[in-house]
């Protein structure tokens, strides 16, 4: 284990406790980026459009991995999600992401 998963808990781990719990992926790059390319299953709702789907995330009533190209606006958007009580894991870039799944 190096000193960033120290820090932050292994991603990997809460990753698949994330999905063992039925967690939904939400995707928070624009539309065209996503269209480029996505993890199979993932729900396209771009950080922008965050705020007005919060009662929709909601009545998902299942844990939440949001990623985007980086991990930038993942964080902005797991920051907002965990602020609203719903459990939300920022999976950083969706490319590396995927290949944890």
């Amino acid at each position: 284990m190096g000193l960033f998963d120290f820090l932050t808990g292994n991603k990997t781990e809460k990753i698949k406790d994330f999905q063992a719990r039925g967690a939904v992926i939400i995707d928070v790059r624009t539309k065209g980026e996503f269209q480029q390319g996505a993890i199979r299953g993932s729900k396209n709702i771009p950080l922008q459009n965050i705020n007005t789907q919060i009662a929709a995330i909601k009545k998902l009533n299942k844990p939440v991995i949001v990623c985007c190209a980086s991990g930038m606006r993942s964080g902005s958007a797991a920051s907002i999600l965990n602020n609203q009580g719903i459990e939300t894991l920022n999976g950083g870039g969706w490319t590396s992401l995927n290949n944890k799944l």
